[in-house]
């Protein structure tokens, strides 16, 4: 239960549906006993006036005997008919504060989840599936949900249940009571082993599933590499062992399970041979009446659902613990991402890389050695370099998807590390290398993030990052729904819908991640002449493996294995006869081979 206590502050937050629902709970059970009482009275009240009924027999007493005989039976009746009714509506009245109660936690739960997974660094999403960070968010809090609402629902009604009848019973009879307890501690110490069974089972479940819900995300993500392939069924063979796997691991639990239901019926049944064997020797030495039998055997049966769902619950308790361990488990990690002061800043564009150094956490590659370069307000750099330079981390580190290893990053004279994370983001624009767009329409897309954009704005962006014309060729125009990913479009498209949705944003900082690398020559050359005018009063990073990319840069930074090995204008790199002057005559060699 300890992993199961985080909930707490939720039934904190909750307490008058908790305490309602406790209430309503003792209430309905209160009208559930009472009838067994009555029963009783009914049953004493037949025995002493039939035999009243057969004394004045023909006689026009006994059918004065008789009219009161059945006219009682009748208030007994309708006594019980409405404790049922009174019971049910307490029932209803239960549900709607304790079911309530969980769908509120759960939407509370997932939304705390869901904004912490969104605190959590670049790091964390490259060590963690997606398929295994939707299963926690969903089936995880799923399984917490069922603890919260129909278990604990049946684990208050079986403890108020069992308050209530064993009070009264001990009142009557201690000793019958005590015989009819006998199968009991036998059911604890089942339910307790069968309990740590379910515990492991469950946790072994969750995993299972999410192995299997990875497997499906990345297999209909990658669809088009897998039908290029062929591959189909080869997928189908994967997912069939994964599913199998998972089946095999329910169908354990289920055994166990299974073996709930029969233990606690057989156990019901002991505890009812003992109550009219040991009964009827009460009644026999005159301590208790028959009446008092039929009270006893009907409490019984009214703890045999309690004690049934006992098992049940036990079972959805021991999942949600397994389920709650794993949330808990992502809701411990805490991002190092932080700033220091906190500092909303409004950017002029000034950028400093002092003697910076970062190793990725999760491979351990050093991706940037010593790097140290300055950027002056309005200025553009281009970052060139061949796979593996370094160049794609320069635009992590800016953005602050990490945070240096060693060294210092100067916005404006100001560390990095002590600005306001969402403010300086919010003034900067980023087109990825791996082009993300949403399951929207292109309009959506191209205005993201911003609200209030005019039609014209939109337009004027497409046009910069000449994709207008393709976006006008679709029957719905802007209002076109682009598939998951983007996928109904093609790379190069999608990277100038990118390059739309950063223009749009008009940032004082605009880093362009290799975002040209799918586009034909003539569209690239066509974009470059549309960003010298909007890279104007700009701080600007063209980022990429072309030279012809990094002849609008104001400076031209060349990295080789994490280190600057030059850097200055296209025409000093030229003259300098270097690296640089060998990309940039490989790629105009194959460039005049490509026309």
């Amino acid at each position: 239960m300890k992993e199961l206590a985080y909930l707490n502050k939720y039934f904190y937050k909750y307490k008058f549906y908790l305490f309602w629902g406790i209430v309503f709970t003792l209430v309905s059970n209160l009208f559930g006993i009472v009838p067994a009482q009555v029963v009783r009275h009914a049953l004493e009240m037949v025995k002493i006036n039939i035999d009243l009924y057969f004394l004045f027999e023909n006689s026009s007493l006994q059918v004065s005997s008789y009219k009161i005989i059945t006219f009682s039976i009748a208030i007994f009746g309708i006594l019980i008919l409405a404790m049922a009714i009174l019971k049910g509506i307490f029932l209803f009245a239960v549900r709607q504060t304790l079911i309530v109660m969980s769908r509120h936690i759960e939407y509370d739960l997932k939304n705390e989840i869901y904004a912490h997974y969104q605190t959590l660094p670049l790091s964390f999403y490259k060590k963690n599936s997606t398929g295994d960070l939707m299963a926690r968010i969903s089936e995880d809090v799923s399984k917490v949900r069922m603890y919260i609402g129909p278990s604990l629902m049946y684990l208050l009604n079986m403890v108020i249940l069992v308050f209530l009848v064993l009070s009264y019973m001990f009142s009557v009879n201690a000793r019958l009571t005590w015989y009819v307890l006998i199968p009991m501690p036998i059911l604890s110490i089942s339910i307790f082993f069968v309990s740590s069974i379910i515990n492991k089972k469950s946790e072994k479940i969750q995993k299972s599933l999410s192995n299997l819900s990875t497997f499906v995300q990345e297999a209909f993500s990658g669809i088009r590499i897998i039908k290029s392939f062929a591959k189909e069924e080869n997928f189908v063979e994967t997912f069939t062992k994964e599913s199998e796997n998972y089946r095999k691991e329910s169908l354990s639990l289920t055994r166990v399970d299974a073996l709930f239901s029969p233990a606690i019926s057989f156990l019901i049944g002991l505890s009812t041979v003992i109550c009219v064997f040991v009964g009827g020797q009460e009644i026999i030495s005159g301590k208790i009446t028959a009446g008092n039998i039929t009270e006893f055997i009907m409490y019984v049966f009214m703890l045999t659902w309690p004690l049934t769902a006992l098992g049940w619950t036990s079972g959805q308790i021991q999942r949600a613990a397994a389920s709650q361990k794993r949330i808990n488990e992502f809701l411990k990690i805490k991002t190092d991402i932080v700033s220091i002061e906190n500092k909303k800043l409004e950017l002029r564009g000034k950028i400093s890389f002092k003697n910076v150094s970062f190793k990725y956490p999760d491979t351990g590659i050093e991706a940037l050695k010593n790097v140290s370069f300055e950027i002056n307000e309005g200025e553009s750099v281009a970052i060139i370099g061949s796979t593996g330079s370094g160049k794609s981390t320069i635009a992590n580190l800016l953005l602050r998807m990490y945070d240096v290893t060693e060294g210092q990053i100067l916005f404006d004279g100001v560390d990095i590390k002590n600005l306001n994370i969402s403010n300086f983001r919010e003034q900067m624009a980023y087109v990825p290398q791996d082009v993300f767009l949403f399951s929207e329409t292109i309009k959506n897309n191209i205005q993201f993030g911003i609200n209030g954009i005019s039609e014209d704005k939109i337009h004027e962006s497409a046009k910069k990052a000449e994709i207008y014309n393709n976006i006008m060729d679709f029957e719905e125009g802007f209002d076109t729904k682009i598939g998951e990913r983007g996928i109904t479009l093609s790379g190069g498209q999608k990277q100038r819908i990118s390059i739309a949705r950063a223009i749009i944003r008009n940032p004082k900082i605009l880093v362009l991640d290799d975002c040209l690398s799918a586009v034909d020559t003539n569209t690239e050359n066509a974009i470059l002449n549309n960003l010298k005018g909007i890279m104007n009063e700009k701080t600007t990073f063209l980022i990429s493996h072309r030279v012809s990319n990094a002849r609008l840069a104001d400076k031209i930074i060349v990295l080789d294995e994490g280190k600057i090995v030059e850097q200055g204008t296209h025409e000093q790199l030229l003259q300098a006869a270097g690296m640089y002057n060998d990309l940039y005559e490989k790629q105009s060699y194959t460039e005049a081979i490509e026309l």
